[in-house]
């Protein structure tokens, strides 16, 4: 049978008629970042006939109106790893928050941890044998897929059709919506002079050879930049963006020396503008794969001098780094820190690297602290950290006792910070600095 996109999206229904199959009481998946399908999302909201329907899913972009005051009691939003959008939800308990690292994911759906009855997608339109393709974000959207009884997606010509495990089957779906509209949009954001110094001590870090994963924002984007006179880097990473193709089309980015899919970028989601997803679309140097594989520790580590850079929103002078929380308020996810810190620190030649700004809120409050905040939540540990980048410099903690790693932390430390830093962890752990 040869499958004609032009035939087939004449059974398309409406949004309303498609996110009626749904159930009360059901436990639906929702398709995250650039491929979250807003139309569907909303349709949904806009149901008053169910009640009890909890709906998991990661970061989403274009606003979540199943997470309105209006939708309580009938519509219960479950961030893995949550956005602006449900963040307010979260914080007035009227949405859930689970911790959990992205690798475990499709595990917990295919195991049925979590029972999953629909799949929510956004798909490119199926080519002449009937496959269609997750797209932009495959992650744990492939686990979902496989897990949940009905298929409900929103079928966007715009949407990129990506290669490996991104292909399903369009027989699968129960019901869709044909649109033709633009993807959710993430540009760059400006560089700032402090975000810039981040960059350049980071790109000094990384050898020829390197394998990189980072994440999206101003600290990665200013690392890629300055790294066009690299020679044959990798990219094993679990999210891909605009500033990536720059580097790939310089020629620095060859994937030669990687061990798990050498020769190809490996990713389990990307976002960014239409310049990310012209690059993926039917691109073979750049392989999707579910956030177990791409997260697994075990093919991380088998990549050569894995730079693995990654956020924090505080770090104290032990070397916890808290990234999902400001005290008790949560504002993102565990997400793929810890994998990617453990599998950059067992790769050969590894740098797992915490890249901060040192202070927030104009420079008045500092991001290296002498305890966390009550509530913070711990993301990654004192026992996995090893690099920490500040503008001030850059320390590598490994090997290092409470006290080393204090004094370490606070020459990395806003100058202003540094003396009411040494006092306070003087009272908390007694030690001797110099007598402040």
């Amino acid at each position: 049978m040869k499958y004609v996109w032009s035939e087939l999206k004449q059974r398309s229904m409406s949004a309303d008629d498609v996110v009626r199959l749904v159930p009360s009481g059901g436990r639906a998946f929702l398709h995250g970042g650039a491929a979250t399908p807003t139309v569907l999302v909303d349709a949904l909201a806009r149901r008053t006939d169910v009640e009890g329907v909890r709906v998991y899913h990661v970061h989403t972009e274009g606003g979540l109106a199943i997470a309105d005051p209006s939708c309580e009691g009938r519509i219960r939003s479950v961030s893995l790893f949550t956005g602006a959008a449900a963040r307010p939800a979260i914080a007035e308990g009227r949405a859930d928050f689970m911790p959990v690292f992205l690798s475990d994911i499709p595990h917990f759906f295919r195991s049925r941890r979590i029972p999953l009855d629909v799949a929510i997608l956004q798909l490119s339109p199926p080519d002449e044998h009937g496959w269609c393709t997750l797209g932009s974000s495959v992650d744990v959207a492939l686990a979902a897929f496989e897990s949940a009884a009905i298929i409900l997606a929103e079928i966007n010509e715009q949407m990129p059709r990506t290669r490996g495990e991104s292909f399903v089957p369009f027989s699968r779906i129960s019901a869709f919506i044909a649109t033709d509209r633009p993807m959710h949009m993430h540009p760059p954001e400006p560089e700032s002079p402090i975000e810039g110094r981040i960059g350049e001590i980071i790109a000094d870090l990384v050898e020829d050879g390197s394998t990189l994963q980072m994440g999206i924002g101003a600290i990665p984007d200013a690392v890629l930049t300055r790294l066009h006179h690299k020679r044959d880097l990798g990219i094993h990473t679990e999210m891909f963006s605009d500033r990536l193709i720059p580097l790939v089309e310089a020629g620095a980015v060859t994937n030669k020396h990687k061990a798990v899919f050498p020769g190809r970028i490996l990713t389990a989601f990307c976002v960014g503008t239409r310049r990310t997803f012209d690059f993926v679309h039917d691109n073979p140097f750049v392989t999707f794969a579910g956030s177990d594989r791409t997260n697994d520790t075990a093919s991380i580590r088998k990549n050569p001098k894995v730079v693995a850079i990654n956020s924090a929103i505080e770090i104290d002078l032990t070397g916890q780094v808290c990234a999902d929380s400001m005290g008790h308020r949560i504002y993102s996810g565990i997400g793929g820190q810890m994998d990617f810190i453990r599998g950059a620190a067992l790769s050969p030649g590894g740098k797992p690297i915490i890249a901060l700004p040192a202070t927030a809120k104009g420079g008045t409050i500092s991001r290296i602290t002498a305890e966390l905040k009550p509530g913070a939540g711990v993301v990654t540990t004192r026992g996995h950290v090893h690099w920490v980048v500040t503008e001030y410099g850059a320390v590598n903690l490994q090997g290092m006792t409470l006290r080393e790693r204090a004094e370490a932390l606070i020459s990395i430390a806003h100058p202003d910070f540094r003396a009411e830093l040494r006092r306070s962890v003087a009272a908390i752990r007694h030690f001797d600095f110099g007598g402040l």
